[in-house]
């Protein structure tokens, strides 16, 4: 890998999707796209920075496994990169948006982590390819691509997980419209009207069909939307990316080859890789991941918490060691299917206990005002009994439901309400079932055996994860959700 002459900027949370969505369409369609492989390997530009990496590089890696860091890039060099969200503070290029995918030594699985951009982690002094480990210095993530390009930015990675990074791609916002555009534009859902001064973006709440522009924007705009965080964006883009990768893969592209070259042909024009990684390695990786569903695909956040020196950065929690140990070993991480074709689920139907037959208390230890009583009303309308909502000290697990005595399905139907739900039982609840919404609560959804048929309200409140846990998305996760 080449030393990258002139980083890029700004990592924009879709070009690093676009990328995987490349390795998924190209795994579909196989050869199939042959014919254009040259063309298309043309389009990619290729820089070599392994002079940068040094030569402690980690060794431990499964033979087969394979890691891939796809790099965002705010670059506004290049016709087409700085007519929407320029960026006025920190001029220079930055890695806002970082994902290493991690595809597993049989092919069956795979892994995408979410790196924080504000993450503050120990790094190379100066970038230097040869500074011993004891000499390296706190500094934040998306200064190592600002400062030494793609080249610091796999050292450093390499340096605090242990992981060997056999490729690498940067993604610009060339062709980005382009690519939306040859998808027939791709599905977002806000749960609130965007109105983002930076980018322009309009979105009334609900689902939308974003053309290439507007997709753009979307993926751009941060302060306006939600608490404002580069956090809060990270599950936004994981959301998109996910959607990026059903369309790219649904038949309706696969099927139509000229829409099908102009999406690659896009692509491609919007990369930069090692001299290694072109559209011939692109497609054998596919073609060897050819058996993973969307399902199969899991996106993890890097448990993070406060970075006390400032309120504004973060830094990786412990449990973060417990991701990096996990794919070292060539193990699915979260949510990922722990064998081929296994997904037991944790509330195995039917469900027995309808909800006109069940109480629930539900209590409120999140911190968050009001989301006790969102989930109240959720439950009422599939014809829960649920008594006034309380609060209780804030605790860290996302959700736990209580019952007493025989009332084993009777909780068992309430926390399918509330996915990942822990189910326990305590004592002196009667024929009530207690509900916990701690950090990290899910939202209510529906369940199999609901009464009635009004809708579902759409969340309104959410709460911030726990410090430290584990956030996973799976790749055929619904837009909504």
């Amino acid at each position: 890998m080449t030393r990258r002459d002139t980083p890029g900027g700004r990592p924009s949370p879709w070009r690093l999707r676009v990328v995987i969505g490349l390795v998924a369409v190209l795994a579909v369609v196989g050869g199939g796209v042959s014919f254009a492989l040259w063309r298309l390997n043309a389009n990619i530009s290729k820089v070599d920075v392994s002079a940068a990496l040094g030569t402690d590089r980690p060794t431990d890696a499964p033979t087969d496994a394979v890691n891939l860091l796809l790099i965002g890039s705010d670059t506004r060099d290049g016709e087409g990169n700085d007519d929407i969200g320029r960026v006025t503070e920190e001029p220079g290029n930055h890695s806002d948006t970082n994902l290493l995918v991690h595809l597993s030594a049989d092919r069956t699985w795979a892994t995408v982590v979410s790196i924080p951009r504000d993450s503050m982690t120990l790094a190379p002094p100066d970038c230097s390819p040869s500074a011993p480990d004891e000499e390296w210095v706190v500094r934040q993530w998306n200064q190592n691509y600002a400062i030494g390009g793609t080249g610091c930015l796999i050292r450093t990675l390499e340096g605090n997980t242990g992981l060997f990074v056999d490729h690498y791609a940067v993604v610009d916002f060339r062709g980005f419209n382009q690519m939306v555009d040859a998808l027939g534009g791709v599905g977002v859902c806000t749960s609130e009207p965007i109105d983002d001064a930076n980018t322009g973006l309009q979105l009334t709440a609900g689902r939308h069909t974003l053309d290439g522009r507007q997709a753009l924007q979307y993926v751009r705009a941060r302060k306006s939307v939600g608490d404002g965080s580069d956090l809060g964006r990270i599950g936004r883009q994981q959301a998109f990316l996910s959607s990026v990768m059903q369309e790219a893969t649904s038949n309706q592209l696969i099927l139509q080859p000229s829409r099908l070259y102009s999406f690659l042909d896009a692509a491609t024009r919007s990369l930069t890789t090692d001299p290694e990684f072109g559209v011939g390695r692109m497609r054998d990786l596919a073609t060897s991941v050819r058996g993973i569903g969307l399902d199969e695909i899991v996106f993890v956040t890097v448990p993070h918490e406060p970075y006390v020196p400032d309120p504004n950065r973060v830094q990786w929690a412990a449990s973060a060691n417990e991701v990096w140990s996990a794919l070292r070993e060539d193990r699915p991480v979260g949510g990922a299917k722990e064998r081929p074709g296994a997904n037991p689920s944790p509330i195995p139907s039917p469900l027995t206990a309808a909800p006109d037959d069940i109480t629930v208390h539900v209590v409120n230890a999140s911190g968050t005002a009001g989301l006790a009583r969102q989930a109240r009303s959720a439950l009422e309308v599939q014809g829960f009994a649920v008594e006034p909502t309380t609060n209780a000290p804030t605790v860290t697990q996302p959700a736990v439901v209580e019952y007493s005595g025989a009332n084993a399905e009777a909780a068992r139907t309430v926390a399918a309400a509330f996915p990942g739900a822990t189910v326990a039982k305590a004592d002196g609840l009667g024929q009530t079932v207690r509900v916990t919404l701690g950090q990290g609560a899910p939202s209510v959804v529906e369940v199999e055996n609901r009464t009635g048929n009004e809708p579902v309200p759409s969340p309104s409140i959410t709460t911030s994860p726990a410090p430290g846990s584990l956030q996973t998305r799976q790749a055929d996760t619904g837009i909504c959700s």
